[in-house]
């Protein structure tokens, strides 16, 4: 490995002295030595620290923390003992307001750098939780070596290293009760030669109870008016901070439900979380999507939730709208796509579609920018 290290500008584990100017997207601390960009993690702005370089890449180079030398008046302790060794956290030294502040700041950046656009982002709202939220965990092992071999995510800065993770504090109290046993059933199996490989195990909690059977058919109740109940399998994807879920779909039908928009399709359905939180202001609903076991799904929920004027499809990836009727000029779409945002085809029929007004949900804001240009060139605006 020592053998491979590109040496251009620092040499390997060469300490710098630097400030930290900004945070990336990631949580990372970002500085410059004589105009070289350094990435340094757990770093705050603001501070003064001491770094220890490990790699070096073509225009930038990463750095362990290895000091800080003028802290940040908005570090803090954090409340974790493993992080900074875990690779699951970024923000737990950064003051929760902090944290907003900067998230904030690089959407307006991430704006004007990547759409070229200006335009006011509003303050972020918080997280009714700062700890012990998150309603889904994946902790994972390697091939088992030793019987109390490590379980739980990787460390911080590799690709294979696993970090022994006994309880997350992210994770809802439920996870964690139930974390332990899980982690004794592991090494039991184990023990009898029950793997050969590593694993990931699953906790996800919903309605009150924490299933480990990703083939297992939960529902998860949003409190909106009136609450909502969706049923899909555990290993399905669904937002993971149920207690942000209330208000975050309520915005997101509100910023739909648009005058004029008396029809709306979800483009990227699932379960039918936001078609059906949506449902009740609107004519009728469309839900689309790829999976036709999450079809299934959604279709069940509509008629648990009384909600007759929404309809999903399966859709071919290649004509997503082919099943839609709707008249584009009253209709709102959602998008809600994956982290790496939406593929070409899939905007190029969008477009063609022609919707009056589109909501674009997203969890990687660099993705959603780079997104949004082609939204500006097909006639859209903020």
């Amino acid at each position: 490995m020592r053998g491979k290290f590109n040496s251009h500008p620092f040499a390997y584990h060469q300490e710098l002295e630097l400030e930290i100017t900004a945070l990336t997207n990631l949580g990372v601390g970002l500085g410059r030595v004589d105009g070289w960009v350094v990435m340094v993690p757990f770093a705050l702005p603001g501070e003064r620290v001491r770094a220890r370089v490990y790699r070096n890449h073509k225009n930038y180079s990463e750095a362990d923390l290895a000091g800080v030398l003028t802290a940040s008046p908005q570090r803090v302790a954090a409340p974790c003992p493993l992080f900074g060794r875990c690779g699951g956290c970024q923000y737990q030294e950064f003051a929760y307001e902090g944290q907003l502040a900067w998230k904030r700041r690089q959407v307006r950046e991430l704006l004007q750098h990547m759409a070229g656009i200006e335009f006011e982002v509003e303050p972020v709202v918080p997280s009714p939780r700062d700890y012990g939220y998150r309603s889904k965990i994946t902790p994972h092992f390697q091939a088992p070596r030793a019987p109390d071999f490590p379980i739980g995510f990787l460390r911080q800065g590799t690709r294979h290293d696993v970090v022994d993770v006994p309880q997350c504090l992210i994770a809802t109290p439920a996870i964690n009760a139930r974390l332990a046993a899980l982690r004794s059933e592991a090494r039991e199996r184990a023990a009898a030669g029950g793997y050969e490989r590593g694993a990931t195990l699953l906790l996800r909690e919903a309605g009150g109870a924490v299933s480990t059977d990703y083939d297992a058919e939960i529902t998860e109740v949003v409190d909106l008016e009136p609450p909502l109940r969706l049923r899909f399998l555990a290993r399905d994807f669904f937002q993971n901070n149920p207690f942000i879920l209330p208000a975050f779909v309520a915005h997101v039908r509100d910023e739909a439900a648009a005058p004029g928009a008396r029809f709306l399709v979800d483009a990227y359905c699932g379960s039918g979380l936001f078609a059906l939180g949506c449902a009740r202001r609107f004519e009728r609903v469309a839900g689309v999507e790829i999976s036709p076991s999450s079809v299934g799904f959604a279709r069940r929920n509509a008629a648990d939730n009384g909600l007759a004027n929404a309809e999903f499809h399966a859709a071919d990836a290649a004509a997503i709208f082919a099943a839609i009727d709707f008249p584009a000029a009253a209709t709102a779409v959602i998008i809600d796509p994956p982290r790496r945002g939406c593929d070409e085809a899939f905007l190029r029929q969008l477009f063609a579609f022609g919707p009056a007004r589109v909501v674009y949900v997203s969890c990687d804001p660099a993705t959603q920018m780079r997104d949004l240009k082609l939204f500006a060139a097909a006639g859209y605006r903020l």
